[in-house]
């Protein structure tokens, strides 16, 4: 990787104790002052005007419309008609304005009008509860909101008395978009233009507020300069992935860092950028839109996976899958060792890649090599599994308080199992306690209306506390081992990672969650959720009619031997004291409707812990 110092042991870091090892990456590329995020819109509408920049649908019905190319010029020009619209409307430099709607080209573009006009994004994802806008709305002190559908229309309205400085609301599918676009039309090019330059890199740029897990969502407070030299950083390692002729299909929430930080990756970049019309459709668009790479989290792969496992259907079938499965493993670990893959594997390799790994690859379009994975841990296992198949996940890491990236493997530097090494521009320390610490210009400046959360995340001299735990390996690839609030100690004093241990029982096919649990109790325990998709082949292959619920069966022999067997399989990874004793079924999978997940599927651990109080309690009954 280019431009990295090293490990080295900094003087004055660590209160008493050993040092913390530190490494720190020099930036490729840093953001001059006066930079914005609209500069480079406008500057590829001139540079390459025919450039096709974005790919939309064009209508709902029929399913998803058909595909239309936006080019850099189109693009730059309905950015500039709609901050017209909005200055016509009254929106002033610095004002917030909350954007509620799923990831679709409008939401893109009104992302860049609110910054060409000055003002500040308020993401808010469109699955959010009455309580959580109002939330968002009132403390960013937004002025207007624009929403996508008409429900999103009526909760807004219904939340205004607890938003008061909420005067307009815009609804995408009433067609206010383009109103807006008539609207601006008293206002002249300059106007925007004079307003853009204003904007300088230390502007604040959005507001994005943590689904969190835990407690109030935090607002943090990210400039254009946070997003634009991580964007341009990452851009620079993963140059492979983002590149004029490269594209990728975004179906993660925009509303979320992750999946932002790749919108303005793309456009940095000129990488063509669709949007799908949801999950439902996505299997579908993908074999259409046929992507060079893809975003995700580590959820999807793991419903890939137990797609293809239970697409293996029979008892030879399943065999076969089980022995591509583990060609697949043994290439890509063969692949991280001097000699590389023994001439044996190789042809093994390519006997399988023909009947089985081409047919995976085809669920994902058939030209993506690459995807980029955040939010959670993968896991080596299917890290491997899918880069023996062709389709090399790359995992990252960051928080919404590093404006997405801190550290990614690289297709020149990946060590699976890692979330990879600090981009340029980006040290990571890792504290006497485990803790990871950043600092780089992609750190927020704090938290908004906030100042007590600030000074408790960042300290006096420009380091973000991550409140995640990780180890630096001597290449400088992290590791994250776990959540420090997350941390179980049990009656007997045993610190316990539960990360770990539910990564592995979640690897199972027919295991959807797991949340283990102990904190002050005698053992080790855990949760865990059936998959709803696995279920019904497995209920029929024990001779149960494919619609039995899960709740009719949580006691049943069989079906607790198989989740036995996952537990099992976790425990090898951990010592005796760590290892789940006892585990209870739920009844039903954990849902976002129900609080229980984010956004972007993590568990909400405290929300689960109120929820399923008296499945807890009955794991520790004697």
């Amino acid at each position: 990787m280019r431009g990295t110092e090293g490990c080295e042991v900094p003087k004055g870091l660590s209160e008493g104790g050993q040092a913390a090892r530190i490494m720190s990456v020099a930036s490729t590329v840093t953001s001059a002052d006066q930079t914005n995020l609209t500069d480079k819109v406008w500057h590829n509408a001139e540079a390459y005007p025919d450039a096709v920049q974005f790919v939309r649908r064009t209508a709902a019905d029929p399913p998803g419309g058909d595909w239309q190319n936006v080019t850099c010029r189109q693009f730059r020009d309905e950015v500039l008609a709609v901050a017209r619209g909005l200055v016509a409307a009254g929106i002033e430099p610095g004002m917030r304005m909350g954007l509620l709607s799923a990831t679709r080209y409008e939401w893109t573009l009104l992302d860049y009008a609110i910054w060409a006009a000055g003002a500040v994004s308020v993401p808010i994802y469109d699955t959010s509860s009455a309580d959580q806008v109002a939330w968002i709305l009132a403390d960013s002190g937004a002025v207007a909101c624009v929403v996508e559908t008409a429900e999103h229309a009526r909760l807004v309205a219904g939340i205004r008395d607890r938003a008061p400085g909420v005067r307009q609301v815009w609804q995408i599918e009433a067609g206010d978009v383009d109103q807006l676009k008539q609207r601006g039309e008293a206002v002249s090019a300059a106007e925007i233009d004079a307003r853009r330059k204003r904007v300088a890199a230390e502007d604040l740029a959005t507001i994005i507020y943590t689904s969190g897990t835990t407690g109030r969502p935090k607002g943090c407070m990210i400039s254009h300069r946070n997003l634009d030299s991580n964007a341009a950083n990452a851009a620079a390692v993963l140059s492979g992935l983002l590149h004029e002729n490269a594209s990728t299909l975004l179906y993660l929430p925009l509303a979320h860092v992750f999946a932002r930080l790749i919108q303005i990756g793309s456009v940095q970049s000129r990488t063509t950028m669709g949007y799908s019309a949801g999950m439902q459709r996505l299997r579908g668009e993908l074999r259409q839109f046929r992507p060079t790479f893809l975003l995700s989290v580590p959820r999807v792969f793991e419903k890939v996976h137990e797609h293809a496992v239970q697409e293996a259907r029979g008892a030879v079938r399943r065999r076969i899958f089980r022995w591509a499965e583990r060609v697949a493993i043994a290439y890509s670990q063969a692949l991280e060792t001097p000699r590389g893959p023994r001439p044996g594997l190789r042809l093994r390799h390519r006997i399988f890649d023909r009947a089985v790994y081409r047919k995976l690859r085809a669920a994902f379009g058939g030209r993506c090599r690459y995807a980029i994975s955040g939010g959670a841990p993968l896991g080596a296992q299917l890290g491997h599994f899918f880069r023996g198949i062709g389709v090399t996940v790359l995992e990252g890491y960051g928080l919404t308080e590093t404006s997405a990236a801190a550290t990614v493997n690289s297709p020149d530097a990946i060590r699976i199992g890692t979330v990879g090494r600090p981009l340029p521009g980006v040290a990571i320390r890792i504290a006497d306690d485990g803790e990871i610490l950043i600092r780089g210009d992609l750190v927020i400046r704090g938290y908004w209306n906030n100042p007590d959360a600030t000074a408790q995340a960042l300290t006096a001299d420009g380091w973000l506390r991550s409140e995640d735990l990780g180890e630096l390996d001597a290449d400088g690839f992290v590791r994250v081992t776990g959540r420090k609030k997350e941390l179980i100690v049990t009656a007997a004093g045993k610190h316990v990672v539960p990360a770990m241990l539910e990564e592995r029982v979640r690897s199972h096919p027919l295991v959807s969650q797991c949340v283990v649990v102990g904190d002050r109790r005698p053992f080790v325990g855990a949760l865990v959720t059936i998959d709803r998709e696995a279920w019904p082949r497995w209920v029929a292959e024990h001779g149960r009619p494919p619609d039995t619920p899960v709740s009719a069966m949580r006691e049943d022999p069989a079906l607790r031997a198989e989740i036995q067997h996952a537990i099992d399989e976790a425990n090898t990874a951990v010592s005796h004291p760590e290892a789940i004793k006892k585990f209870r079924i739920l009844p039903g999978e954990f849902t976002e409707a129900a609080g229980e997940l984010t956004p972007t599927l993590k568990v909400r651990r405290d929300a689960v812990l109120k929820e399923c109080a008296d499945e807890i309690a009955a794991i520790y009954q004697t």
